[in-house]
């Protein structure tokens, strides 16, 4: 595949997947961890807007890689004041935009709805900078949830992605993000007999073994109910060696099960957990 065709590949496969409907989405083997997915987003959201509301009244968000919007009411709930979204898939950008005309028509007439704007790029190879309807706009935060991972195909996208990241962060905003573990990637397929290791509802398929290269070291994942569509592996000492170039540093990272084991300790997270059904 060249790169644009691949680029295009992921558009294509987010636009083709429908809005399922809650009920059948709910049937589905992997709601519970769709549902942890969103209650570790909600709290690393939470967490980061609470440390920038400190010094800033305002805040201004870059949500990177949005597709359908799935995020739009931990942003609602954060009380911040503007909003970006930018994704590859065309639909996707859509329906967000929809979700959040929908969101904003049914809130109280005294609640206060940021504002939003809506951009449809490849964040790994267009500047988003030169899209902005306002060209001076800084973020304290960007957000890049499950979504960074696709721009390792090669280093020139990682960079551009990364840039688009930062470059618009206002000095001391954040770059908070969730991507797949490579270790643990790299770690299951060499314990596994084939190129690929998984179970009835999950599977990940290396092209070959024993030779990850920092960029464009693409694996297969399949997920129950979710079209199958090519991820690379983020070699993150590389990652954070990257982002320095942005004037950025690492100031946390941690595994899921790390994250979880650090914030289960508290009763308000645990009571969200459970109101949010997020485990089996």
């Amino acid at each position: 595949d060249t790169g644009e065709g691949h680029s295009q590949k992921v558009a294509t496969h987010y636009n083709a997947l429908q809005e399922c409907g809650l009920v059948e989405r709910n049937r589905s083997r992997i709601v519970h961890m769709r549902n942890f997915n969103n209650w570790l987003k909600s709290l690393l959201i939470g967490e980061i807007l609470d440390l920038v509301r400190r010094d800033r009244r305002e805040v201004c968000v870059l949500d990177l890689g949005c597709g359908k919007g799935g995020d739009l009411l931990k942003w609602r709930k954060g009380r911040i004041s503007r909003l970006v979204c930018a994704d590859i898939a065309g639909v996707s950008v859509e329906q967000c935009q929809q979700r959040y005309t929908d969101m904003k028509r049914r809130s109280h007439p005294n609640e206060r709805i940021f504002t939003a704007e809506f951009i449809t790029a490849d964040c790994s190879r267009e500047l988003l900078s030169k899209k902005l309807s306002d060209p001076e706009l800084q973020f304290d935060v960007c957000s890049c949830q499950f979504v960074y991972h696709y721009s390792f195909e090669s280093q020139q996208q990682a960079d551009t992605m990364l840039r688009n990241a930062c470059e618009r962060l206002r000095p001391g905003g954040f770059f908070i993000g969730t991507t797949p573990d490579a270790y643990e990637l790299v770690k299951r397929v060499e314990q596994s007999d084939s190129n690929s290791f998984g179970n009835e509802v999950y599977r990940v398929t290396f092209q070959k073994k024993g030779d990850y290269s920092l960029f464009g070291c693409q694996y297969d994942f399949n997920l129950e109910g979710v079209v199958n569509v090519p991820e690379f592996l983020v070699y993150f000492p590389l990652f954070v060696e990257m982002a320095k170039k942005y004037n950025m540093r690492l100031v946390y990272k941690k595994t899921f099960q790390q994250f979880f084991d650090e914030k289960i300790k508290d009763e308000g997270n645990k009571t969200l957990m459970q109101r949010m059904q997020a485990l089996e």
